[in-house]
């Protein structure tokens, strides 16, 4: 199944448009804190930067099928 990872804060959104193909939910979520962990070496880990902002795991109809707090995950 293809998982897509936005980001979104209440106010912006960064969406996923390619997606990745993978073997599972419990894949996809180890898939986004690697994603998670590549932000925290391109932009930067102080919480307060990323205070509102949350990884939201998609299926390809759009559904949500998991959200990780940023701010949680860096500190």
């Amino acid at each position: 199944m293809r998982y897509f990872f936005h980001l979104a804060n209440g106010h912006e959104a960064i969406p996923d448009d390619t997606g990745l193909e993978l073997i599972d939910l419990e894949t996809g979520k180890a898939q986004a804190l690697q994603v998670i962990s590549e932000l925290r070496e391109e932009v930067g880990t102080a919480p307060e930067d990323w205070a509102s902002w949350q990884l939201d795991m998609a299926s390809p109809e759009g559904h949500r099928l998991h959200s990780i707090c940023l701010a949680t995950v860096l500190q």
